[in-house]
């Protein structure tokens, strides 16, 4: 080795040579010998004898009512072969620009601007440094890199995709949206294993990559900026650490929040045997994921028969059911709290802010010089040129004015989801495990969870929590001793950890347990087994259920004895209320029909606690100063709030003005938080506070030309086509379980939801197999000429449901059902079609033919 350090996104040294690498995470080295068997063809492991392509691919797919797939294969290669075809004949341009995003040529076909140009130097970055080859380049047993059954899926989808593609043509796509666009591509299993990657670093290096790509060092000579505050450090580590899509605690019970949801969050419970009528498990999945775009999820159920088979869903794009169920266990995901990364402070050479000191000796940082070309207004393209630096540690990272890159002191970031090529085959083994406990063990051996929790539950009747995400290996004892003072109240308040780089006493080191080095083993993880519940909305694992709280994990998992946010308690009370029977509902306990209604229920618990209060408010003072300085008229707002049912269904009058309220709030509470009653606390609202009032004020401005009164129905809605579709549901920050967040137009009101809800399925393990029901809220497809392109989202509006079909009877009683097969082989090598192939790239009809013939 020597002292240059180019780790790219993946933390591993360049210099490795054939047969053998050196991994490096944080500052521990190991050696890991690199077998290529799963990259050569027809050669795989011994146990791995479902395996084997012959003749080429072929799957049976039924589609069911809403175009769910029934997928059939007799090896993983072709049944990713006719996911990839069903995915593509449903959604291939979300595919494509996923595709075009890793191939860092977005500012070339959907715009130069600067997120897109930096996007793309983000990913040429990840391309010449090999990142994802390095990944695949180790041995195939699923851990240290992909297994041939996850290789299969993923080599089969990508056939499957560019059969769709070849056989329909770019110019006959029916989805506008990508029909004859040149971004459009025959595609290969590397391109998906890129989109998968980019998946699992969207917590961390991806959502940072602005601080990357822009971390510059200082010219000489330029003098170090005034010490930042605390609150601006504070804001800073947030956008560097947690920088998109996940992570942070849920939110205070004092309603701190925005109230739009705006990241991505879910709603889950586990429900064991004292908690059904049935005594069996039964399971309640309630991801809240964007509306449009690529982060949309896949219905589809995967059999290869007496292998896999499993029914559920997946982002589009990925090959294996991520949430989903089944025979005999059932499994969701949340948002975990965990932070996915960490920074470590660098302190620089005198004179040299491109190296630094790492145990008494310098090291110099790498430069990777990356060029992409970007339109120009006239028709052409220009070289846009960045260079950005690695370390021991991964990428510098700079925020100016917070974190910023001086000539003493940088920031580089571990990201460790970089090197996370795990989660293909830990889906596939979650989907193999037959109890809870079952899983357990496959989360412990892969570790494999980028930035979400597990809530699932079983046959049995057992329940399980456990949040087994990827997590920086910052112990308690390595906090204590190696984040500098001045961001320890920090670390301590919201887990984001800036540690020492000066020092290899300050690595991640490594857990004994864990699957991989740098990251908590299995022991230092929250788990929970229960025969009543469990259950997560984004907030951390202390409160999984109030009669048993998790406590003495480290602090960067997240928070213990603090407030919960309103949606983590009305999901706590709901179920609370559910097995006693004191919800208004029929009987006690749950069961399918009245999961689906607790669902759905729409409460809004921010108005069931201070909507009477507010309303008593606004009536001895009907008039009120607007943060604009605006005097506001409260008295239509008044009758509006007095008459509301608490609820945002369609019908609700009033809702969106209360949430509009909790919007511009945040709702606060007179009454403190009680560690001893935290489900409940604080409840009461503080009238006596000023800022109440202007907030109803503020609502009222913003609804100005929208009747106070009027039902949401009415407000909020969703386009498909010529309709607006009404939509039930509201934001989480007030306290609404069904979390849906839309974006606003004056005088109109929520014309097109952004977010919340998405794949939403309630399933039990009776005598007779899995049973239940699912929706997926915008429908299967994103192409508006689609026949699945509305009629979810219509079910969703009337709170409908698709009905759980996993048996052969229940798929064969479908009256929509339709049964057709997809094939690839000998045969479309014939008549030069072998030259449409992209993977592998075929020089001759022969070659073509041998590789289909090959055992």
């Amino acid at each position: 080795m020597t002292g240059e350090d180019n780790i790219g996104r993946v933390l591993v040294p360049r210099d490795d040579v054939r047969g053998r690498q050196l991994i490096r995470i944080g500052t521990a080295t190991v050696a890991a010998v690199v077998l290529l068997v799963g990259l050569v063809p027809g050669v795989a492991p011994a146990d791995d004898a479902t395996t084997t392509t012959t003749r080429g691919y072929s799957a049976e797919i039924r589609r069911a009512s809403y175009g769910v797939p029934h997928i059939t294969a007799a090896n993983f290669a072709s049944l990713g072969f006719g996911v990839g075809n069903v995915q593509a004949e449903d959604n291939i341009c979300l595919i494509a620009e996923q595709v075009a995003t890793v191939d860092a040529v977005r500012s070339r076909h959907f715009g130069a601007d600067e997120p897109n140009v930096r996007s793309d130097l983000f990913f040429q970055k990840a391309t010449e440094d090999r990142v994802v080859e390095r990944m695949l380049a180790g041995t195939p047993d699923g851990v240290e890199a992909p297994s041939r059954q996850a290789r299969d899926l993923v080599r089969g989808f990508a056939a499957g995709y560019n059969n769709y593609l070849r056989k329909t043509g770019v110019a006959n796509l029916t989805d506008p949206q990508c029909r004859a666009k040149p971004w459009v591509r025959q595609i290969g299993a590397l391109d998906l294993w890129r989109t998968i990657w980019a998946n699992m670093i969207r917590s961390g290096s991806l959502g940072a990559l602005d601080l990357i790509v822009e971390a510059t060092p200082p010219a000489a000579g330029t003098a170090r900026s005034a010490a930042p505050s605390t609150t601006e450090i504070a804001a800073a580590l947030s956008r560097a650490i947690r920088p998109a899509g996940a992570g942070g605690d849920g939110g205070t019970g004092t309603g701190t929040g925005t109230g739009t949801d705006s990241t991505l969050g879910s709603n889950a419970y586990g429900l064991g045997a004292e908690a059904t009528t049935s005594g069996a498990g039964m399971l309640l999945a309630n991801p809240h994921f964007p509306w449009d775009g690529p982060d949309r999820f896949y219905r589809m159920h995967l059999k290869i028969p007496g292998v896999y088979d499993v029914e559920g869903a997946a982002l589009i794009g990925n090959p294996i059911v991520q949430i989903g169920h089944n025979a005999t266990v059932g499994w969701s995901h949340t948002v975990s709290t965990a932070a996915r990364s960490v920074l470590h402070e660098l302190t620089l050479v005198p004179g040299d802010p491109t190296s630094y000191l790492y145990d008494g000796r310098p090291r110099k940082m790498t430069r990777r010089t990356v060029t992409v070309q970007v339109p120009t207004p006239g028709g052409g393209t220009e070289p846009v040129t960045r260079t950005m630096y690695d370390t021991l540690f991964g990428p510098v990272v700079s925020v100016p004015d917070a974190l910023p890159w001086t000539t003493t002191t940088a920031y580089a970031m571990t990201d460790v989801n970089a090197d996370n090529s795990r989660a293909v085959d830990g889906w596939l083994q979650m989907g193999r495990a037959r109890t809870v406990r079952e899983l357990r063990k496959v989360l412990d051996r892969y570790q494999f969870l980028p930035w979400v929790n597990v809530i699932a539950a079983d046959a049995k009747g057992e329940a399980l929590y456990g949040d087994h995400s990827v997590i920086p290996r910052v112990t308690d004892d390595l906090a204590a001793t190696c984040i500098p003072d001045r961001f320890k109240q920090m670390y301590a308040s919201s887990g984001d950890a800036v540690l020492d780089g000066s020092t290899s006493r300050c690595g991640l080191g490594t857990d004994p347990d864990a699957a991989v080095p740098g990251i908590l083993g299995p022991a230092h993880l929250p788990v929970l087994l229960r025969t009543d519940y469990v259950a997560n909305s984004n907030d951390s694992y202390w409160l999984t259920n109030p009669e048993q709280p998790l406590t003495g994990y480290p602090r960067i998992i997240g928070a213990e004895q603090t407030p919960r946010s309103l949606r983590t308690r009305l999901g706590l009370l709901q179920v609370q209320q559910r097995i006693a029977g004191t919800d208004g509902l029929p009987g006690t306990g749950f069961s399918v029909e009245n999961l689906w209604q607790v669902q759905f229920g729409n409460r809004v618990y921010g108005g069931e606690l201070v909507r009477d209060d507010l309303v008593a408010l606004c009536t001895a003072k009907p008039r009120a100063t607007a943060s604009n300085g605006a005097t506001v008229d409260l008295t239509a707002a008044c009758a509006a709030l007095r008459a509301w049912d608490l609820r945002v269904d369609l019908d609700s009058r009033g809702s969106h003005l209360f949430i509009e309220f909790a919007r511009s709030g945040p709702i606060l509470f007179q009454d403190r938080f009680l560690v001893t009653d935290p489900v409940n606390t604080p409840r009461i609202l503080a009238t006596d506070d000023p800022r109440v009032l202007t907030s109803l004020a503020n609502a009222v401005q913003r609804l100005e030309g929208i009747p106070l009164d009027a039902p949401l129905g009415a407000v909020q809605t969703e386009p498909r086509g010529t309709e607006q579709l009404p939509i039930h549901g509201g934001p989480g920050g007030a306290g609404i379980f069904n979390a849906i967040s839309a974006s606003f137009t004056p005088g109109v009101g929520y014309p097109k939801i952004v977010h919340g809800s998405s794949f939403v399925m309630a399933v039990e393990f009776g005598r007779n197999g899995p049973s239940g029901r699912q929706i997926l809220t915008y429908s299967q497809s994103a192409n508006p000429n689609s026949p699945y392109y509305a009629d979810q989202t219509r079910l969703y509006s009337r709170k409908g449901w698709d009905t759980i079909r996993y048996t052969d009877a229940q798929v064969a009683a479908d009256p929509n059902l339709r049964t057709y097969r997809v094939r690839e082989g000998e045969r479309d090598c014939v008549n030069g079609g072998w030259r449409a192939f992209a993977q592998p790239a075929f020089t001759s009809q022969r070659t073509c033919v041998a590789y289909f013939r090959r055992a």
